[in-house]
């Protein structure tokens, strides 16, 4: 006798409940906010950096901060290029290409786990649509053509950033960050927030409101590092994978993504719009039903992600600092010339 619809359903919702403990859901937040506390420590030690020689200190107290480095994600790719062409590991913003290519590896092992885990934009971001859905009961959704439209423009951007990278030679590369303008490009970014203009801060509103109503606006449709991240991810041996036997059709999955997936119709996501984040897996209510998987279904729960995300930075982190390759070979005397007269640097052409 054939099972209907119904009594299938049925038999489904007496299957074993899952049950993820309360520490497990903190992680990534816990995650999120240490990450996001360390950026406004090295942005302030920066910011301090930086004023005690446009003020004329009479003794430099203050260190430079290679994590702001972070920052200058176009000046890793450049660096990045020109260790892989020439194995010599860069003078200027060294720690831009190690942060890189820690990122890198993470995504590769990890899906997109520094848009979700690590990154304070995507962390801001997350926080601005929370406090939407909280404020209006919901957040909105674009129609699906334009929303798939939006989501080329970080692709495009991404490309023009490459296309800029990979026609500059080595010898080009390092004339640009040997430049003033290449050796102050971070004070050069501090100032651009500093001295906010009107344009700017008129785009970065819009961004903002713009992300209260939409789920990572930013972060989906134009940030073109986490389209890096997510081509990255596409060679990750990491799948969320649904047993369509075990699943119970609620459909808590697909409403829990914060990149609209349609997790609860799917048998494994491939995307490069994972965010690796398992909110999906945390809210299943049935064991067994939906998994990060790695090679021959072994299931990888978050504990596992958030211990694989911590050790990668950290150890990278400290290899370099280690190996005397995080800091910029820079002495204060050049910051004493450079840093006062920032404004007069123009991009190099």
């Amino acid at each position: 006798m054939a099972t209907t619809p119904v009594a299938k359903i049925r038999t489904k919702k007496i299957l074993e409940r899952r049950r993820v403990p309360a520490a497990v859901r903190r992680l990534r937040p816990v995650f999120q906010i240490a990450f996001l506390a360390l950026n406004v420590w090295i942005a302030a030690q920066f910011y301090f950096f930086v004023r005690q020689f446009e003020v004329g200190a009479p003794a430099y107290t203050v260190s430079r901060p290679p994590g702001v480095e972070g920052w200058l994600p176009i000046a890793g790719l450049m660096n990045l290029k020109a260790f892989l062409l020439t194995g010599s590991i860069p003078e200027i913003h060294p720690a831009t290409m190690f942060l890189l290519g820690t990122f890198l590896i993470m995504s590769l092992l990890f899906r997109k786990a520094f848009c979700s885990w690590l990154c304070p934009v995507g962390t801001l971001s997350e926080w601005l649509w929370k406090a939407g859905r909280n404020l209006f009961g919901r957040n909105f959704s674009l129609p699906r053509w334009l929303d798939v439209g939006l989501r080329g423009l970080k692709y495009i951007l991404l490309a023009l950033v490459g296309y800029v990278v990979a026609a500059m030679s080595v010898e080009g590369i390092r004339a640009f960050l040997d430049s003033p303008y290449g050796i102050i490009a971070d004070v050069k970014m501090l100032n651009f927030f500093r001295h906010l203009g009107v344009t700017a801060a008129v785009v970065l509103a819009i961004l903002a409101i713009a992300s209260v109503f939409v789920q990572n606006f930013w972060c989906r449709y134009l940030c073109p590092y986490g389209a890096l991240m997510g081509l990255a991810a596409l060679a990750s041996p990491l799948r969320i994978r649904r047993d369509a036997a075990l699943c119970i059709d609620c459909a808590k999955c697909a409403k829990a993504c914060p990149s609209h997936l349609p997790v609860d119709v799917l048998i494994q996501i491939r995307t490069a719009e994972c965010l690796g984040c398992m909110e999906c897996v945390n809210v299943c209510p049935a064991e067994g039903a939906l998994d990060m998987q790695a090679f021959g279904r072994r299931r990888v729960p978050s504990w596992a992600v958030a211990a694989g995300v911590a050790l990668l930075f950290v150890g990278m982190a400290a290899y370099a600092r280690i190996s005397g390759h995080w800091e910029s070979n820079v002495p204060n005397a050049v910051y004493e010339r450079l840093i006062p007269h920032a404004s007069e640097f123009e991009h190099p052409r």
